[in-house]
């Protein structure tokens, strides 16, 4: 962007070995939200090494750097890099990470994106997209609490649960509204709504893995601190490289 250059940044496991069950971790898909990036980077200190030898990790802590830097949604030309992990992409950081993963498309296990929901969603960029696109903006509320987003068209109700059930020993889950609903969306099951990944070029789709993930944390929340909004995060990802190496390890 101008003169300045953000590189992709990825880590992953030493010792890569193609019969374990491999894990995509992503973060900071949209910039701004900071427990995904520091809850990817975290799990990676933290945790990543007690899975040597029973999975392969992928981990990419801060997908949009730009954005990070910047407490931004959308990246430098005015775009979700979160709507466009689609071929021809406009979005660099979504291009880019669709070429780095391109190679293992079709060989993930799980995929979990660390996403957050913040009051700024409502009174900053929704506001701002509703504008950009020429529409009226539509307030749906800030859940207060942790939640995650299965795939409407390859839902695995067993997977979200696992995450749901690890991270309510670190924070509260985020409950239904009057409508039933979550962001506009059914809740499906304790803490989990449905979004059609592919369909709407979000990051947790392009993947092609068995069991996809996008958690969404509330920062903003009265009941839970910044720390626990990382702790959260962590536990969902160690919930789910769990999950399929008891299935498929």
């Amino acid at each position: 962007y101008g003169d300045e250059r953000f590189p992709l940044l990825a880590i992953r496991s030493r010792t890569w070995q193609i019969h374990l069950p491999t894990v995509l971790i992503t973060g900071g898909v949209h910039g701004y939200e900071t427990s995904g990036v520091h809850g990817a980077l975290r799990f990676v200190q933290t945790h990543a090494e007690q899975y040597a030898g029973r999975a392969n990790l992928l981990a990419v802590p801060c997908v949009s750097p730009w954005a990070y830097e910047r407490i931004q949604r959308w990246n430098f030309d005015a775009l979700d890099p979160n709507r466009n992990f689609q071929p021809n992409s406009p979005a660099q950081e979504s291009a880019a990470l669709m070429r780095l993963v391109g190679p293992l498309r079709g060989q993930f296990a799980a995929h979990i994106d660390l996403h957050e929901t913040t009051d700024t969603d409502e009174s900053e960029f929704g506001p701002a997209k509703a504008a950009r696109d020429g529409l009226p903006f539509e307030a749906h509320g800030i859940p207060d609490g942790f939640y995650v987003v299965d795939d409407t068209a390859n839902p695995q109700p067993a997977f979200q649960q696992a995450i749901i059930a690890a991270v309510e020993r670190v924070t509260h889950i985020a409950p239904a509204d009057a409508q039933g609903e979550i962001i506009g969306a059914p809740v499906v099951a304790h803490g989990v709504i449905h979004y059609a990944m592919k369909a709407l070029g979000l990051c947790a789709g392009m993947s092609d893995a068995r069991y996809t993930c996008t958690t969404e944390v509330y920062p903003d929340s009265a009941r839970a601190t910044p720390e626990q909004c990382i702790a959260a995060q962590v536990a969902a990802v160690c919930a789910a490289v769990d999950f399929v190496c008891r299935i498929d390890g």
